[in-house]
């Protein structure tokens, strides 16, 4: 354990130098605070509270940004360091390559998590500010939502990490690394929209469409999110698809949790196979 949290710390200190953090939590704090101040402005009159609209536009916010932030940070950890030859060096040391990999994952997923943590909790602080009531309904979910945007972050991290040791050129997992961004996070929900549209309930399912749902941590993230309580599943317009998919929150985040555990053990075994 000792080296899986010196390989993190360094990790940590790299990112800090590489000025990671401010830059992300910079960016995450600067969109929150504009969705707020821009999201607050009708709940008034529709009756909605104010944090169940920071919180659906978060949500979505989250699914475009954070795995894009995520598979940034990651795409070239081991690639990266093999072609700069860090990588070997850092190998000569008594130390394991899952141990490696592992204090990566912890180090890139504690700037993420800072990041997140610091960024939307400015939303919260803004709103507090302007004397906005928060009931403790809304305090769960917001909870919830950056818990859960800590793991869609944790399952991208390590989807890149799976690209980073599958590739043999930074330039290769930079390419490859867009390529899932607007796979799982436009094109899959544009295929599954088309193929619904096209099928007109004859053979997709309630179970078939949770499969395909779960299929995606995007989609598994924004059902968690946008579904979570009456009132965001109403204002979100999710009402209708949390009603056919019939998934359970618990199954959503085991879920999220999944698409962190394996692509981050394939990951693991790529690496432990791979050639310096």
């Amino acid at each position: 354990m000792r080296n899986v949290l010196i390989v993190a710390g360094k990790e940590i200190q790299e990112g800090l130098r590489n000025r990671w953090v401010l830059a992300t939590t910079l960016l995450l704090a600067g969109l929150a605070l504009s969705l707020t101040f821009l999201g607050s402005a009708p709940t008034g009159t529709v009756g909605v509270r104010a944090l169940d609209v920071v919180i659906v536009s978060l949500s979505s916010l989250t699914i475009f940004l954070l795995p894009l932030i995520a598979l940034l940070i990651s795409h070239d950890a081991i690639v990266g360091e093999m072609e700069r030859g860090t990588m070997l060096l850092l190998l000569s040391y008594p130390v394991a390559r899952w141990q490696v990999l592992l204090g990566k994952f912890v180090g890139h997923l504690s700037i993420l998590a800072f990041a997140t943590l610091l960024g939307y909790g400015a939303a919260v602080g803004a709103l507090a500010l302007m004397g906005e009531v928060i009931d403790a309904e809304s305090w769960r979910a917001f909870a919830s939502m950056v818990v859960s945007s800590i793991l869609l972050g944790a399952a991208f991290i390590a989807v890149g990490y799976l690209v980073s040791a599958l590739v043999r050129e930074r330039g290769t997992a930079a390419g490859i690394a867009i390529g899932v961004w607007l796979v799982f996070v436009l094109i899959y929900d544009m295929a599954l929209l088309g193929l619904l549209v096209i099928d007109q309930g004859r053979l997709v399912s309630g179970g078939l469409l949770s499969a395909l749902l779960l299929l995606n941590p995007a989609d598994a993230y924004r059902l968690f999110n946008l579904t979570g309580s009456a009132g965001i599943s109403a204002f979100s317009g999710m009402a209708g698809v949390a009603q056919s998919a019939g998934l359970s929150p618990s199954v959503l985040l085991a879920t999220m949790a999944a698409w962190a555990l394996v692509p981050l053990g394939l990951a693991a075994l790529a690496f432990s196979r791979r050639e310096l």
